[in-house]
């Protein structure tokens, strides 16, 4: 694997506690710095799928209208059962979609 040097400039306080985290972990600070980049950077893709598909989502009409939200969230905190916002299809445009309805946790 082919390797390119980043620099990057921290603050005083932030390099100080890498310091510190390299020494009690006897590892170099630039393997720390690289295990905290690929994990940055795995959320950061994990984040951009995510996000995609649930546009996608959105797009083919698959959403949950405010009233629903409203309502789950109200439930929250309750000793009963509450009821999570899920799909159910609805007439739009001359076609079938699929919406949110309610189920039972």
């Amino acid at each position: 694997m082919t390797t390119r040097v980043v620099t990057a400039h921290l603050p005083q306080e932030l390099a100080e506690k890498l310091d510190g985290l390299a020494d009690r972990l006897d590892r170099p600070r630039g393997w720390l710095v690289k295990e905290a980049v690929e994990a940055y950077v795995a959320l950061a893709e994990e984040r951009r799928r995510e996000t995609l598909a649930v546009l996608e989502e959105v797009d083919c009409g698959r959403i949950v209208g405010h009233a629903g939200v409203e309502s789950w969230a109200a439930g929250l905190g309750r000793a009963w059962k509450f009821r999570v916002p899920r799909r159910r299809l609805i007439a739009s445009s001359g076609s079938l979609r699929l919406n949110f309805a309610s189920i039972s946790w």
